[in-house]
């Protein structure tokens, strides 16, 4: 099939246009395209009331073999040496011939065409989403890292271009696909739905697996930050030695030289009672209520460095009556995708699934206090695994105060309430993750009405730390630039007291500002409970 360029030339160079050919060859297939399509004699003179073949709109290549390309599809009259060869072809659907008849067939043969399967489906066929990207660059526009990294492509090549690439050809995975931050704005940004994400997480995962080498410093220095529930469950063992010695100035400088974990960082203090050490030394649950239970999915950072959210989370939800229960449970998987370590976090997902299923047979929704953790289980889990159960556990979870927003008078009461003691300022940074499920102004509508509380929307940009993204120092600077808005937003704000629902980002704004960070269910229970 002869493709035509702009000018109308084929692909071998010669004139594709229908009778304005070159010499010998040329003036022959023009005569015969004229007489083909209808659209008029051999001087290409159109005729009335017959569509025009386009210049890129030639005979199907859909046909029988058996035939070169002028004689392809023709009639019995045609082979027969009839005179009704030459008589004009009127153009069907896109202005050719279909090889089973034309746009007016009912019937289909399947010996007409060989199927060509384009792409083949992998374990997570995405063909439909990449079909969908239109090119509009939404995502790539909505990229913080885009922003501030020229080379970093974006995330639409990074999804469904380099997912086409992948399978058409024998393509190695782009090695930028390890500057995504996994901060998933691009999803949210998309108007067709495309799964970026997913793709990215694919991509990640088989980058990781398949071409990052395994003894490398980096690859060490990921799967470290990736299972940070196995270094702080060590850690906490001497939680006081271990928070010191991170700290060390020596020691993160050589982690910094050796590891590539930036000594800008500081290290967050892991707590001298872990979060289920508490829940086991008050005897668990204090309330029993077959008709309100929740299944509190704390995650890593909430157990093993700021158990007062866990507590507070406790405290709060008992207070309108609801039976907690804490399952066995390992980390929500967040950082080992942003990380494309997907068998370490397929393994944790098996526990968490299995032992939150059965919770929720018991009649409980899953309640998280990270909004990363909730978007991992709701989100992430079952677009990545096939566990079972694993849609019933997408389906029962929700973020903390999100679920008291939709079952509880939560206005009602904080409206009764006397407000939290003293008059406080906050400034509040929506987590991407929590613009991800629609959770970007939850905290602002729930505090703003309430007496003594000022709660100040610091905008909708990144924070830019991303999990463990900032985490690595040839990322740290970037992670700053990225954070500026929102550290110029903070300092602008009236209170210098910080507030997220991401460990993070709070580590982030306490790191860019100075600033004391709180989660919104510690002014919870400072407002219903204290």
């Amino acid at each position: 099939m002869t493709r035509h360029t702009e000018n109308g030339d084929g692909a071998d160079g010669t004139d594709g246009s229908h009778g304005d050919g070159g010499p010998n060859d040329g003036d022959r297939r023009g005569a015969n395209d004229a007489q083909r399509c209808g659209c008029g004699g051999t001087d290409g003179t159109p005729q009335p009331n017959v569509p025009e073949i386009g210049r890129d709109e030639r005979p199907a290549i859909f046909v029988p073999d058996g035939g070169d390309e002028e004689g392809a599809g023709a009639g019995p009259s045609e082979t027969d040496g009839s005179a009704a060869a030459d008589a004009p072809r009127t153009a069907t659907d896109g202005g050719v011939e279909s090889a089973t008849g034309g746009s007016d067939s009912t019937e289909l043969d399947p010996d007409a065409y060989d199927p060509i399967d384009v792409f083949p489906e992998g374990d997570l066929d995405l063909r439909d989403g990449a079909d969908s990207c239109y090119k509009c660059t939404s995502c790539d526009t909505s990229c913080p890292v885009a922003e501030v990294d020229d080379e970093f492509p974006g995330p639409k090549f990074q999804g469904p271009e380099q997912w086409r690439l992948k399978r058409k050809d024998d393509h190695d995975i782009d090695e930028s696909i390890t500057s995504c931050s996994n901060c998933m704005r691009c999803d949210d940004a998309c108007p067709s739905s495309v799964p970026l994400s997913q793709m990215h997480n694919e991509a990640r995962g088989q980058f990781v697996e398949e071409q990052m080498e395994k003894l490398s410093l980096e690859y060490v220095r990921n799967r470290i930050l990736a299972n940070y529930r196995t270094s702080a469950r060590l850690a906490s063992v001497v939680p006081r030695l271990s928070s010191f010695a991170m700290n060390f100035g020596p020691a993160r400088w050589a982690m910094d030289k050796v590891l590539g974990i930036p000594k800008e960082r500081e290290f967050p203090e892991f707590a001298t009672t872990t979060f289920r050490e508490w829940w086991r030394d008050r005897g668990g649950a204090q309330i029993e209520n077959p008709d309100k239970r929740v299944a509190y999915f704390h995650g890593c950072y909430s157990n093993y460095n700021t158990p007062e959210v866990g507590k507070a989370m406790v405290r709060v939800y008992e207070h309108f009556g609801y039976e907690v229960m804490v399952p066995p449970q390992k980390c929500s998987g967040t950082p080992m995708f942003a990380n494309g370590m997907l068998k370490d976090a397929r393994r944790h997902a098996e526990t968490n699934v299995e032992n939150l299923v059965e919770a929720i047979g018991d009649g409980a929704d899953v309640i998280a206090s990270c909004t990363s953790c909730s978007m991992s289980l709701r989100q992430e889990y079952p677009e990545l695994f096939d566990i079972h159960g694993i849609e019933d556990v997408s389906d029962h979870t929700f973020e903390a105060l999100e679920y008291l927003r939709i079952h509880e008078d939560l206005d009602g009461a904080l409206a009764e309430s006397d407000g939290p003691g003293d008059e406080q300022s906050f400034a509040y940074h929506a987590p991407c993750h929590a613009r991800n499920q629609g959770l970007a102004r939850q905290a602002v509508e729930t505090f703003r009405d309430v007496d003594g509380v000022e709660m100040e929307d610091v905008g909708d940009s990144c924070s830019g730390i991303s999990g463990t993204y900032g985490w690595k120092s040839e990322k740290y600077e970037k992670s700053m630039q990225i954070g500026e808005e929102m550290f110029d937003h903070m300092e602008d704000a009236e209170g210098e007291v910080g507030m997220t629902e991401c460990p993070t980002c709070a580590m982030q704004m306490e790191h860019g500002t100075g600033y004391e960070i709180e989660h919104p269910l510690q002014l919870l229970e400072e407002t219903l409970v204290a």
